[in-house]
């Protein structure tokens, strides 16, 4: 196994997910719910289904797109949401 790629995805989706949606979602329901052990093994359940289901489709890409046009798509991806979060208005507009 490559021990560096581990780290760097852990570190890198640990890092987006503080703060995400899907923390806030598992936030709302062990806070109203009686059982939390079952809404922790929902959510990991379901991170590691979403997490994947994109290793999945980002090597499915990769087969067909080199990788350099596979990160560009990626960064202004990434770029796209941040211009949304940063003037959620234009969405409305």
């Amino acid at each position: 196994m490559d021990w560096q790629l581990f780290g760097l995805s852990f570190v890198t989706v640990f890092l987006a997910e503080i703060g995400d949606k899907s923390q806030i979602a598992a936030i709302a329901l062990g806070g109203s719910s009686n059982s939390p052990r079952a809404v922790f093994f929902g959510s990991i359940t379901a991170l590691i289904l979403a997490s994947f289901l994109g290793v999945i489709a980002g090597g499915s890409i990769a087969q067909i797109l080199p990788t350099k046009v596979l990160k560009a798509i990626a960064a202004i991806g990434f770029a796209l949401m941040a211009l949304r979060l940063l003037w959620p208005d234009l969405e409305e507009n």
